[in-house]
């Protein structure tokens, strides 16, 4: 973009008029270093929100004074916890209350899902996901078929990028929806591809699965804080996130599950039932036969584990502070801005390597994250970046990705990635 420059005062100037720049303070930067900490990994673990010790201290001291009666007692009762989560929840992955419940962790939440959404019958078996997916989306979409005492061969049917190219061509994927047809069972797809930061449109992927029978759901672990959803009004069937990448809820935090409204009410959905998604109105007279909670809620298993709910909900009230509006015009601006840089290092070193983003140029195809494909570096590149304070994330064979992420990252973090990168070039 034209109106950038790469220079320290313009990165300045951008963070002096940066809407949200009062909210970096708010979350611990890392120490580790002797030397500034540049941190672009906010897609793999969010830093710590200031908060964070507050919220966890206060259910710790809530232990301590009441014991098994901080379940009824204290600030905000273990009993309901997970409801302090839910309406913030909602809004950040454009939901409605009923369909939304935090508990658990992410692949256990999918599986859980597809244990009520995955049900293969006559020929109607297969699921459709992207080529290369997170390992762990694979391993359970695997687990799924196997489950179910099908050929995984012909019942995971995957989408690839075409001859040399790194993004998927979304028309591949409507067309393959098509092809299925009343074969097609499941879509499960990640909402962003953690690889190449690749977005799809959910709505249209959504609508193209209802339209041949199919129910469509979507690993949100790279969107949710991340890209503004509109997970009711798309009509997305089911999904799950985790909270400890953008949105900061500590190494391994608890997960979000979404149901749509139109599941809701239907008792009849085959689950993996537990007693905390049992009616809680009735809960506690230990009666046989389930009888689950309206709405997401009713994929409840297990008690509320309220410390790692605590250290979401800490970071939850960042959000609803700043609002997922705000959040994505700044993602948009300083994830365009990172670009520039890298193009501008790139362009003045091409004698010796280049940087080549492999994730999609137009905004409306990406949320906060780039990968930059390293042409003629190897690891020693990120090896070397390591060595100047840059944490970011290395995949296998030259593949690096950062994330600025809004709430935190600043211009001048981005500006001295620039720098640092091309100090680093071997």
């Amino acid at each position: 973009m034209s109106q950038f420059q790469n220079s320290l005062a313009f990165a300045q100037e951008m963070d002096a008029n940066d809407p949200l720049k009062a909210f970096r303070d708010k979350f611990y930067i890392p120490t580790f270093h002797d030397k500034p900490i540049r941190y672009f990994t906010g897609n793999s673990l969010g830093l710590q929100p200031k908060a964070t010790r507050e919220y966890i201290l206060e259910e710790l001291d809530a232990w301590a004074k009441f014991g098994v009666e901080g379940h009824f007692l204290g600030k905000r009762p273990w009993f309901a916890y997970h409801e302090n989560l839910t309406e913030k929840a909602a809004k950040i992955v454009g939901a409605l209350p009923i369909e939304v419940v935090v508990t658990h962790s992410l692949t256990t939440n999918l599986h859980l899902l597809m244990v009520s959404f995955y049900r293969p019958v006559e020929k109607r078996t297969k699921i459709l996901c992207e080529a290369k997916a997170f390992p762990s989306d694979q391993y359970a979409l695997e687990s799924q078929v196997k489950f179910h005492g099908l050929n995984l061969q012909e019942n995971l049917v995957e989408v690839f990028p075409r001859e040399g190219e790194q993004l998927i061509w979304e028309e591949d994927i409507l067309a393959k929806i098509e092809e299925l047809g009343d074969e097609l069972a499941l879509v499960m797809i990640g909402g962003v591809n953690y690889y190449t930061g690749q977005l799809f449109d959910m709505e249209t992927i959504t609508k193209a699965g209802h339209n041949v029978g199919a129910i469509v759901g979507f690993d949100l672990a790279h969107a949710a804080g991340n890209i503004n959803l509109k997970l009711h009004d798309w009509g997305v069937d089911f999904a799950a996130w985790c909270g400890y990448k953008y949105l900061n809820s500590s190494p391994g935090g608890v997960s979000g599950m979404f149901v749509h409204e139109r599941h809701a009410y239907n008792p009849e959905l085959p689950r993996f039932a537990g007693w905390w998604g049992y009616d809680k109105e009735t809960r506690f007279l230990m009666q046989p036969g389930f009888n689950p909670m309206k709405g997401a809620e009713g994929w409840q298993l297990s008690n509320a584990p309220v410390l790692g709910m605590a250290a979401h909900l800490a970071s939850l009230d960042i959000f609803e502070e700043a609002g997922m509006e705000r959040i994505g015009e700044k993602r948009d601006l300083i994830t365009a801005y990172l670009e520039f840089v890298i193009d501008t290092i790139s362009e003045k070193n091409k004698a010796r390597c280049t940087f080549e983003l492999i994730t999609p140029r137009d905004k409306t195809k990406r949320g906060a994250q780039l990968s930059i494909m390293a042409q003629g570096q190897g690891k020693a590149l990120f090896d070397a970046l390591t060595e100047e304070g840059v944490v970011a994330d290395w995949r296998e064979p030259n593949v690096i990705r950062i994330a600025p992420a809004p709430l935190y990252t600043s211009f001048e973090d981005c500006y001295w990635f620039g720098q640092l990168l091309e100090k680093a070039i071997q």
